[in-house]
Order: structure tokens, then C-alpha cells, then sequence
């Protein structure tokens, strides 16, 4: 997306910050602008292409369509999947997806459509689009209609190609270590579990390394969970933005550095996989009433931040930090530091 106020402004909004326009390939058209180029992806009749699909917005989420054609999900966050055909694909920041396209219909021009939450939903006039061009079509906007979608897009019905199965207990409450993070909102700043993430004068990494060995010394307070090395952790994260003090302005994007991690309960839905559920690194949270759930294995020592990649969102607080086998993670990092 295209914001036409500068990041320091934006930055200072408590509310829902609007961007003005959808890029597509870093291009776009805004309400009340030319109309400017669009992105125009060739393709040929009969071939088959692999389409990756980045959430780079810092908010928005969006709805990504091809008109006439269907998408066939190979890949989630850099993990491969069993394909699963859909028509329509929820794309929430930092979230990745690879699809294939069969250019299978007539020659000519086809809308590529982003229908984003936090924006005119509007294509007329080619916003929020960009152009699927076939060789041998003219060079001209397409006239193609959207729909019929009959192929929704549902998280907990994607598998993993590689599929290990999910660690520990199988019942939800059972890992090693369980967790809930339930997010909040006080005095215009997001929480988890009533304590807003404040940027700390020295990174988590640096503190540890300086020979902090527990969590409860290590700043911000209240924000760094420590884990133990090689167990089953389990974190549900409800969504609460229907409740008083709740975490407004979902669906939140979830993001864990260090890690992926499996998705066990989904956004919409209730039911519990733990025999070959999608194994990603973003997540959405959904909307109250959800409660998603997921697990990860603690083979990787170091502090990694959990946050709500709404950039605005994390400006604002939502964020912690899981400080993973401290003790291991200085002596590994402090290995790579070179000697004086």
C-alpha cells in the first residue's frame, strides 16, 4: 500500500491509519488520481505459472483474486503444501503464499484483483488492481467481471507436503509449557496480558550476552518469557476485539521470529488438528470468538519477538518477547562475538 503522509505523522494516529492506495508490483491508482499504470503480468495460453504472493502492506489485508482463473496454494510461508485449489486468497501482513495459475482461458485482459479491508473496496477505475495480460492481447485495461467465487480459502484445511505430525501431548492444554497471550488495550497502546511492549535501551540478544540469565531481568519488564530448550510450548492468543479494553483494529497478524510453528487451531474455526496441520510463521487471529492455537519446539536459542506485523499495531505496544534457552543463547551468541 501507499500512504501519502510520511511514517512520523502516521506513527502518532491511535486509531486506524488509511492508506491511500493498493501497489500491486509497486504499482496502483488512488480515488481521484490519473490513471496511472498498472502492473501487467504476461502470461501465455496453456502454460502453467507460480505466482508468489507477499503481504508487504503495513496494515491492510486483502482478498487476492484473478478473474476467470483459480489458484492452486503449493506453498504458505515458505512451507510447502499439498495443493489446494481455491478462488479467492486472504493475503495478512507478512504472510507469503506460492499458487500456481494455468493461463487456461481466452486471449485477453484480466483484472487482478486486492480487495483490502482498510481501503475503498472499490475497482472502478482499476484501483486495487493490477492487469493478467495474455500474449496476443491488446494493451488495454480489461472489461472482465469478478466471481464466481465457489472456492473459498480455509487455513485449517492446508497441509503440509513434509508432514511430521505436531509434538507432544495431543490435547490443547498439554504441551511442556503452555501459554496464553491475550491481547489488550489501554491508554491508546495494544498490551499482552496487560503489559504494553516498551523498545528496551539494549536489545534482549545484548543483555543476555551482558550476563542476564533469567527472565525477570531482563527489560522490557513484564514483556520477555522465558523457555526452556527442547520442549513442546503452546500459545493461544484469543482475539478479543469485542470485549471492553479489547484489541481493536483486527484481524491481528501474528508473527514469530526463530521459528515456524503449527497452526493446531485456526481463525474460524474450532476445530483441534494435531496430526497434519499447516506449519507457518504468520498467522491471522481472527475476530472474537476465535481463539487461535499453535505450537512450536524450542530447538533454536534466542530471544524472539512475537508481535502483531500491523506496523502500527507493534509501533504501539503488541508484542513480547519469548527468551528461548537463555543460558544456551549466550554461549552460542558469545562464541560469534570476535574476541578483543
Amino acid at each position: 500500500v501507499r500512504y501519502h503522509n510520511s511514517s512520523s505523522i502516521l506513527g502518532e494516529i491511535t486509531g486506524a491509519v488509511i492508506p491511500d492506495s493498493t501497489l500491486i508490483n509497486g504499482l496502483g491508482r488512488y480515488s481521484g488520481g490519473p490513471p496511472s499504470p498498472l502492473a501487467v503480468i504476461n502470461v501465455k495460453q496453456g502454460l502453467r505459472y507460480r505466482f508468489r504472493i507477499i503481504g508487504l502492506a503495513c496494515a491492510p489485508w486483502f482478498n487476492f483474486t484473478i478473474d476467470g482463473h483459480r489458484l492452486t496454494i503449493i506453498e504458505a510461508d515458505g512451507v510447502e503444501t499439498e495443493p489446494r485449489e481455491v478462488d479467492s486468497l486472504p493475503v495478512f501482513p507478512a504472510q507469503r503464499y506460492s499458487v500456481v495459475v494455468t493461463a487456461n482461458q481466452a486471449i485477453g485482459n484480466y483484472w487482478i484483483r486486492a480487495s483490502a479491508n482498510l481501503l475503498n473496496q472499490t475497482f472502478e477505475g482499476g484501483l486495487n488492481s493490477a492487469i493478467l495480460r495474455y500474449e496476443g492481447a491488446s494493451n488495454e485495461d480489461p472489461t472482465t467481471k469478478a466471481g464466481p467465487y465457489e472456492l473459498g480459502f480455509d487455513e485449517s484445511l492446508l497441509r503440509p507436503l513434509d508432514n511430521k505430525g505436531v509434538p507432544g501431548v495431543h490435547e490443547i492444554g498439554k504441551a511442556d509449557v503452555n501459554i496464553n497471550l491475550v491481547p489488550g488495550r489501554a491508554n491508546n497502546l495494544f498490551t499482552i496480558n496487560g503489559v504494553s511492549f516498551q523498545d528496551p535501551p539494549v536489545p534482549v540478544l545484548l543483555q543476555i550476552l551482558s550476563g542476564a540469565t533469567h527472565p525477570s531481568q531482563l527489560l522490557p519488564n513484564g514483556s520477555v518469557y522465558g523457555l526452556p530448550r527442547n520442549k513442546v510450548i503452546e500459545l493461544s492468543i484469543p482475539a478479543t476485539d469485542g470485549e471492553p479494553n479489547g484489541a481493536v483494529g483486527g484481524p491481528h497478524a501474528i508473527h514469530l521470529h526463530g521459528h515456524n510453528f503449527w497452526v493446531i487451531r485456526s481463525a474460524g474455526s474450532n476445530s483441534i488438528n494435531f496430526n497434519n496441520p499447516i506449519k507457518r510463521d504468520t498467522v491471522s487471529i481472527g475476530t472474537q470468538g476465535d481463539n487461535v492455537t499453535i505450537r512450536f519446539y524450542t530447538d533454536n536459542p534466542g530471544p524472539w519477538i512475537l508481535h502483531c506485523h500491523i506496523n502500527w499495531h507493534l509501533h504501539h505496544g503488541f508484542a513480547v518477547v519469548l527468551a528461548e534457552s537463555i543460558e544456551d543463547a549466550a554461549i552460542q551468541e558469545g562464541a560469534a562475538v570476535p574476541g578483543e
